[in-house]
């Protein structure tokens, strides 16, 4: 694996963040987007996961290069849901299977933990998305569901697999933060 830092998402960042979504907007499966959002629309959805205190980071190269990226936001808007998270991690086309999608959920685990949070959920986006399964079950998450041919994309149906990870004492204890 090449030498990355993990920091936190600047401003500067969203031109390479807007390009690597594209990507996987337009040619994968993991986003049921249909279109890829341009920078303004990044930044704004940057700025409110920012503001609901969740953390947002960045993995570069030695040379400064964005080579991904991974954020949690709320699971859900209810209050009962505020200690549980939901993941996403996206890594240039370029920088695949090098390890930077294990360091940056690894590092966003942490600040999870750190915060509080109790149960991270990975919704991905399509059952054959081996890679990130793969990289979820690594982690520790566990799989505790499917739903089926929920989303129409590239002229076919796609599943959704749901995973979970316990976080900190996750349920045992209740929660410290509000």
């Amino acid at each position: 694996m090449t030498a990355i830092a993990i920091r936190d998402c600047r401003p500067g960042d969203l031109p390479a963040i807007a390009r690597i979504y594209g990507h996987w907007v337009e040619t994968g499966r993991a986003s049921f987007e249909l279109s890829p959002p341009g920078e303004e629309e990044m930044e704004r959805r940057r700025d409110a996961i920012l503001a609901g205190g969740y953390p947002y980071i960045v993995a570069e190269d030695a040379d400064g290069t964005v080579l991904g990226y991974a954020y949690v936001s709320a699971y859900r808007p209810r209050p009962a849901y505020r200690h549980a998270v939901e993941n996403s991690v996206y890594v240039s086309p370029e920088a695949g299977r090098g390890g930077i999608g294990r360091a940056l959920l690894t590092a966003l685990i942490a600040r999870c933990e750190a915060a509080d949070f109790r149960l991270m959920v990975a919704v991905i986006g399509d059952s054959a998305n081996a890679p990130s399964i793969g990289l979820h079950a690594a982690l520790g998450f566990r799989h505790v569901g499917v739903l089926p041919s929920i989303g129409w994309k590239h002229e076919q149906w796609l599943d959704t697999v749901l995973m979970v990870l316990p976080l900190g004492p996750g349920d045992t204890a209740p929660p410290g933060r509000p």
